[in-house]
């Protein structure tokens, strides 16, 4: 296979997967609408749920079918459960400093305002639908990370193993990109370089999985108890910087110690005794 062609693989893995989306999302509209026998304009959050489980299942199917992502358990056989736990840590230990960060972020011109919180009314509207969970803590992780760094990390770092940073950088901003959301893009990207380390130090999706479950259940938890997503991290501490900052400070004691012992303990299956 010509390795010249690997950026533009990588490019095309992106695009069939929003193109899947996008397919599964007219399926579903048009089901809905020859079952009521009118035009549906927008899916439901129930409906939403549907199209995203059809979703993962077409993706996941062409995907593996066209060997552009190849499944192995060779890592698991590696009994790699302190990696497993320790991104587990770290994924808990990011939630506080990524929401402190995204507090700092400018505020988004107006048409591109309209779009987040549209975004954030459906998400909001998805974590309270039967199914919501299931869907963004389960299928999302599993999909994305087989083809963002099972597939379009791979590709790249066939592509050019000695700039591995480089690679990982790029498919961080593709798969910040593919988010179609601008609020949501800047920790997608910081989120892309860290599971980016993780898959190129193990060659396997496994950690990165767990630390997407991770991640996204801390984010459902936090909406069950915090269910308007306009709140900010300062609202929760009652408006006290002083509460915050430490809440910062001390979820920094359980990241940083965390990406340590990972960077001690990854290892590629094949360089497992």
């Amino acid at each position: 296979m010509n390795k010249r062609f690997n950026l533009l693989r990588a490019l095309a893995y992106v695009l069939v997967f929003l193109a899947i989306q996008g397919f599964a999302s007219v399926v579903v509209m048009l089901v809905m609408t020859l079952m009521k026998g009118k035009l549906s304009e927008q899916l439901t959050a129930s409906q939403t749920v549907i199209m995203m489980i059809l979703f993962a299942v077409l993706t996941m199917i062409v995907f593996v079918w066209a060997r552009w992502f190849r499944p192995s358990a060779s890592y698991l056989k590696s009994r790699p459960w302190t990696v497993v736990a320790w991104s587990v840590v770290a994924a808990l230990g990011a939630i506080v400093p990524s929401m402190f960060c995204q507090e700092w972020l400018p505020d988004w011109p107006g048409w591109i305002q309209e779009i987040v919180d549209e975004s954030e009314r459906q998400f909001a509207e998805l974590m309270q639908t039967r199914g919501g969970y299931f869907v963004l803590a389960l299928l999302v992780p599993m999909v994305e990370e087989c083809v963002f760094r099972g597939a379009v990390l791979r590709t790249l770092l066939d592509w050019q193993p000695r700039r591995r940073w480089l690679m990982i950088g790029l498919s961080a901003l593709l798969f910040a990109a593919a988010h179609l959301n601008p609020a949501q893009m800047p920790h997608a990207f910081v989120i892309g370089l860290l599971l980016g380390w993780m898959y190129s130090r193990t060659d396997s999706v496994i950690p990165g999985i767990v630390y997407h479950w991770a991640n996204n259940t801390a984010a459902y938890l936090l909406f069950v108890f915090y269910p308007d997503p306009s709140l900010e991290l300062i609202d929760i501490f009652g408006g006290q910087v002083g509460r915050e900052l430490m809440a910062v400070g001390f979820s920094l004691c359980i990241l940083l110690p965390a990406l340590f012992q990972l960077n001690q303990t990854m290892k590629k299956a094949s360089s497992r005794s």
